[in-house]
């Protein structure tokens, strides 16, 4: 019996802070890495640029797949936090490929949760499984959502853009950081809140409330000159500022309540995953209880998140990989 050869797929993460690029053999149902390189997108002028710089004219692929962070509607996608127009047919030119995918950056997590081990997860509750829908909700540079719908044999990956719908404040607290940003934007949806620049949107409404004292000045010159996001939290981890521990804690609370929403929406009683560059990088803060605290508190229907298995995906690679599979499965079209 003659033994199928192997054939070389492309897949891409595209982000709006970093795009990770992949070339992978797949034979036999299987993914082997090849390469990988990771850019940064505000440094180029567009995809295109990236992948010429990747491939540096390499020959011999058979198809590819790229996730991109924004909505997929049509043949020119829009990236959302980045000024970039995707254009599939340009990205057709300019590969040496005839299979080109574009698909949502949650769905290639989504498709890439399938490929992942049990080590590659962090749980925040057991919960009981169930077979039904997953979801998916990833805080990074944006605030994005993916919906797994189960059609009775498997997990079919579907895109959503719930992290733009309106941010819903929960008390008094959250209700005048919903006012506090409402001055700034015409349109404050949970995003503004569950990024990296949410959190500090968060930081800096808490501190001109002066509800937690006054900002020092070494934590002050330490946020303007390095990521503001990343200076907060690990303030917040060696309990170094009472600010940024409270800014923090609100993050986490709000990021619970809405995995809780999301949980609801879609009734993801199969099992809610936590995606995103932020969730790994805070991980300690999750398993505290703030954030499973907010995702089981749903009034009347408390009892059925109760029950939800809730886990991190701690593997930086997942959308890569998520975008391999689906370029793999183009081969079979």
């Amino acid at each position: 019996m003659k033994k199928k050869k192997s054939e070389i797929v492309l897949a891409g993460d595209v982000g709006g802070t970093k795009t990770r690029l992949g070339l992978f053999e797949a034979a036999r149902g299987r993914l082997r890495l090849l390469i990988e390189k990771i850019y940064l997108s505000k440094n180029y002028k567009g995809l295109e640029n990236i992948l010429i710089d990747f491939l540096k004219g390499r020959k011999g692929i058979a198809s590819a797949c790229f996730g991109v962070a924004g909505p997929v509607t049509q043949e020119v996608i829009i990236a959302t936090n980045l000024p970039w127009w995707i254009d599939i047919q340009s990205l057709q030119t300019t590969l040496p490929v005839v299979k080109v995918e574009v698909i949502n950056d949650l769905v290639a997590n989504a498709y890439g949760i399938s490929v992942l081990k049990k080590s590659d997860f962090e749980m925040l509750s057991v919960g009981k499984i169930k077979k039904g829908n997953q979801a998916l909700i990833s805080a990074g540079t944006g605030l994005g959502e993916a919906i797994l719908f189960w059609d009775g044999k498997q997990y079919v990956p579907s895109p959503s853009e719930g992290g733009h719908a309106e941010f819903g404040p929960r008390n008094h607290l959250e209700l005048e950081l919903f006012h506090h940003l409402s001055d700034t934007y015409d349109h404050v949806s949970y995003e503004r809140v569950l990024s990296g620049g949410g959190l500090s949107h968060i930081y800096q409404f808490l501190k001109d409330s002066k509800r937690f004292g006054t900002e020092p000045s070494w934590l002050s010159l330490k946020i303007k000159g390095e990521d503001p996001a990343e200076v907060i939290s690990e303030m917040a981890r060696l309990k170094k500022n009472k600010l940024c521990m409270k800014a923090l804690d609100l993050f986490t609370s709000i990021y619970g309540a809405a995995a809780g929403n999301l949980a609801l929406q879609v009734m993801a009683v199969g099992g809610v995953f936590i995606g995103g560059g932020i969730a790994p990088k805070i991980i300690w803060k999750l398993k505290d209880g703030i954030f499973m605290k907010a995702f089981k508190d749903k009034g009347r229907l408390s009892h059925i998140v109760a029950h939800i298995p809730v886990k991190v995906i701690m593997n930086e690679r997942t959308a890569l990989l998520g975008a391999a599979s689906r370029a793999m499965a183009l081969l079979k079209d």
